[in-house]
Formats: structure tokens, C-alpha cells, sequence
């Protein structure tokens, strides 16, 4: 499941942020011009309540006079007497002879005659301020009608309309959110998925395809195509190991009949007094060749095999010290010392043979290149929910950017070729470790080479009895 953090380098969601945006900014100008139109609509309404109200006042006062119009102000005022209306009936001197506002207002009207003023109101022991709107003209006799209203109403309907808009924007923005989250997990999933098998192939196991829905999206089109791709690779790839097994295998059936046939001559060169280096030095070429065949025969089958079902717990512990022991000898002739710290226990799941075969390459290229007189170091030990098994050398190491070819097979750093081994060693290595789901680093040593072979731990099993290599 994609956190917080992975979200935000999410194309999908990313993408879905943009989608949000523009939609938000749409909804924002569609909300604005709601509010726009619905409260200028009110503001007119109300002006034009106040213009009936005093179109009516002003025509009762032509028809019953001051007495008239002072009769139906305060009939209006006595049903609704906390009503939103406002009324003031002054002399010329703007003294009030009749309303509910006890002075006139201090405004200055604009050019329609629109007073806008403050109404200060008590509520619970409270001054409210409350805004108003009125208009004034002047009647026959020199008297003043001043007739407006309270818009506290009207500005709380306008607020709430406010409200509204603000939170329906916000509960738009919220669901957006909420939808670019699910339409990127539900890319990221399937995405995580083809990284997932991707990741497999990557490590060898060419039989991975990835799932097709069958829904017809892009999705599909880029499953069918990549499964398409792999699975050309695939068959190429298997040409490729075949033809490779033929060449051995046709190979070294001649190589060896040929050994047999350099060592009958050796036998008869003995007995007629000739020279028998130069039959030696073939018979060294040969070996040299078997070797590399059955190298070349033995990486092709680590990587083809998948047999992990039958993968046993391993004593990494004892493996080594099986290890040292049969290079021991061998260091011991180069005045080499070898340093061994192993912890008991530490044990991983795979193929005894094979995990001593990659273990026995190592120390075998480290004995090789370190001189005479130095030290050899091999470290086992377990790092969390891992081991660790370090071999340390004395020799030139490896430069950095170099690393990654020794891997590759027949590659050597010495260019002149002239230092014994076919450069498969680490090839094999690295076979061994992709089977056992290992990691191997190099590093520095300063001076030589560090090998780090990071394996996962086996909870402690009984151990079959280990054969010796």
C-alpha cells in the first residue's frame, strides 16, 4: 500500500492533484458566480420592497395627509414592532415626530437619495451593530420620510450562503483528494505488481509473465506486450544456453579423449627417452579446457535449475570451516595466513554443495591474488535478519569501476590474459547467490579486496549431517 510520501511521487496522484486543482478553480468561479448573482438578486429585491413601501406611504399621505400617514406608520410599527422596517416621520429640523429610530441618521445619502448607516441593537445585555439601508425624500409641507431597513436578515442569508459555498467547495476538494488517492493506489497496485515481476525476472526466473485483467485499458496493452517481449527473450535466451550446452558438452568429449591420448603418449615418450614436457605442458592445456567446460556446464545448470523446494537448512558455521580446511594447505604454501571468525548458529536454507562451491571460489581468487606473506581474512556473522560472510584479501583489489564486469563471464581485468583461470570464478558466484536469493558487494580493503555475501537467516532447524566437498 503507497504511504503519504510515495503518494506524492505518484503520477497518478499527482496527476489526479492537477485534475483537482482545475476542478477546484471551476467549482470556485461556478460557486463565485452563484454567490455573485443570488445575493445581488436579494440586494435588488430588497431595494425594490423599499421603493413599493415607499411609493405606498407617499401616496397615502397625498390622499389622507400628515394624519393618514401617520396613522398607517403607526399601524405598521404596532404589528411588527421588532420587524426588520424602519420608519421616521420628521419636521424640517429632522426632530423624529414618529418611528422606531428616536434621531436621524448622520449619513450622507448618495446621489438616488440611499442613506447606508450603523443600527446599534441590545440583545442579552449586548450592543449588536447591525447594518441598514434606507431612503429619504421630502414630503408636501416641509416634513421628512425617512422609510429603510434592518439587513441584519439579509446579511445572515447572505452569510449562509457563504457557508454553504465555502463548504461545499471545501467537501468538493475533500472528495477529490479522496478520489485521486483511490484511482492512484489502485495504478500504484498494479504497477507495485509489474515492478514486483519484473524484479523476479530480474533475478532469473524468466517464466514470469505478468497478469492480464482482460479489461482492455492500457494497462492490459502494456502487460500483453511486455509478456509478448519476454517472452521472445525468453526463447532467445534458450537458444542462446542451448547452443551453449551443445558447444561444451560436443567439446569436451574430444577434450578428454584427447587428454587420454596426450597421456598414452607421455607414457610411450617415457619409455623411448624423450622429452616429456612438452606432453606435460599439453596435457595442463587440456585440464585447463575441461575445467572451463564443466565451469561453463555447471553455471548453465545453477541458473536453469529452480529446484528450491528441496533447499535444507545449512550450518554457514561449519561450512566455512570445511572450506579453510581444504585451502588451508594451499595458503600455507604461499606463506599466506588465514584469519577464520565464524559464530556458531548462524544457518541459512540452500544447496550445501553449491553454497561450498561459491564459498571455495572466493577464497581460491583471494589466495591467488594476495602475495606472499599476506593476510586472508573470512568473517561470519549474523546482521539482523540477515548473515553476513566477509572475504578479505591483501591483493590489488578491484577498482570501482570494474565491479560490475567481473561478473560477467571470461571477463578478466588483466588484459594480457596471462595469470591462470578462465574468469568464471565470480560468475559462478554470482549464480550460487542469485539461486539463494543472496547479495554480494565489493569493497576496499585497503589494500585488497572485501567480498560480501549477504544471505538470509534459517531459524535454528536441525542440520542434516553435512558430506565433505
Amino acid at each position: 500500500m503507497a504511504t503519504s510520501s510515495s503518494l506524492l511521487h505518484n503520477s497518478t496522484f499527482r496527476l489526479a492533484l492537477i485534475y483537482m486543482g482545475l476542478f477546484a478553480t471551476s467549482v470556485l468561479l461556478l460557486l463565485g458566480f452563484i454567490y455573485w448573482s443570488t445575493a445581488a438578486y436579494m440586494w435588488k429585491q430588497a431595494d425594490a420592497t423599499l421603493e413599493a413601501e415607499i411609493a405606498g406611504l407617499a401616496e397615502r399621505y397625498r390622499r389622507d395627509g400628515l394624519a393618514g400617514l401617520t396613522d398607517t406608520i403607526s399601524g405598521r410599527l404596532s404589528r411588527r414592532p421588532t420587524g426588520s422596517s424602519i420608519y421616521i416621520l420628521a419636521g424640517s429640523d429632522y426632530i423624529p415626530i414618529i418611528g422606531n429610530l428616536n434621531r436621524w441618521p448622520n449619513s450622507v445619502p448618495d446621489s438616488d437619495g440611499w442613506f447606508d448607516f450603523q443600527l446599534e441593537n441590545s440583545d442579552d445585555g449586548r450592543q449588536i451593530v447591525h447594518r441598514a439601508r434606507a431612503r429619504a425624500f421630502t414630503l408636501s409641507g416641509d416634513y421628512r420620510l425617512l422609510v429603510g431597513r434592518d439587513l441584519f436578515e439579509l446579511k445572515e442569508a447572505e452569510d449562509r450562503i457563504i457557508r454553504t459555498l465555502v463548504w461545499g467547495l471545501l467537501i468538493t476538494l475533500v472528495l477529490a483528494v479522496a478520489g485521486g488517492i483511490m484511482m492512484s493506489r489502485s495504478s500504484a497496485r498494479r504497477i507495485e505488481l509489474i515492478n514486483r515481476i519484473s524484479r523476479r525476472i530480474m533475478h532469473g526466473d524468466l517464466s514470469q509473465r505478468i497478469p492480464v485483467r482482460h479489461t482492455g485499458d492500457e494497462f492490459d496493452d502494456l502487460a500483453l506486450n511486455l509478456n509478448g517481449m519476454l517472452d521472445r527473450i525468453q526463447e532467445l535466451m534458450e537458444n542462446v544456453r542451448r547452443v551453449s550446452d551443445n558447444i561444451a558438452h560436443d567439446l569436451r568429449t574430444p577434450l578428454a579423449r584427447l587428454r587420454n591420448h596426450l597421456e598414452a603418449l607421455g607414457s610411450q615418450t617415457e619409455t623411448t627417452g624423450g622429452d616429456p614436457s612438452l606432453i606435460q605442458e599439453a596435457l595442463t592445456e587440456s585440464d585447463q579446457l575441461l575445467s572451463t567446460f564443466n565451469a561453463l556446464l555447471r553455471i548453465a545448470r545453477i541458473e536453469t535449475r529452480d529446484h528450491r523446494e528441496s533447499f535444507q537448512p545449512v550450518a554457514m558455521d561449519s561450512l566455512v570451516q570445511d572450506v579453510v580446511e581444504f585451502y588451508q594447505p594451499l595458503a600455507e604454501d604461499n606463506d599466506q595466513r588465514l584469519h577464520v571468525e565464524t559464530i556458531a548458529g548462524v544457518r541459512t536454507r540452500g544447496d550445501r554443495d553449491l553454497l561450498f562451491q561459491a564459498i571455495a571460489n572466493l577464497l581460491d581468487n583471494a589466495i591467488k591474488y594476495t602475495p606472499p606473506g599476506g593476510d586472508i581474512s573470512i568473517q561470519l556473522r549474523p546482521e539482523g535478519t540477515h548473515g553476513e560472510l566477509v572475504v578479505a584479501d591483501a591483493g590489488a583489489g578491484i577498482p570501482p569501476e570494474e565491479r560490475d564486469k567481473v561478473f560477467q563471464r571470461f571477463y578478466r581485468m588483466e588484459q594480457s590474459r596471462t595469470t591462470q583461470g578462465s574468469g568464471l570464478g565470480l560468475s559462478l558466484v554470482q549464480a550460487v547467490a542469485a539461486l539463494h536469493d543472496m547479495q554480494i558487494e565489493l569493497q576496499d580493503n585497503h589494500p585488497g579486496l572485501r567480498v560480501v555475501l549477504r544471505f538470509p537467516l534459517e531459524p535454528s532447524l536441525p542440520v542434516p549431517a553435512a558430506d565433505n566437498c
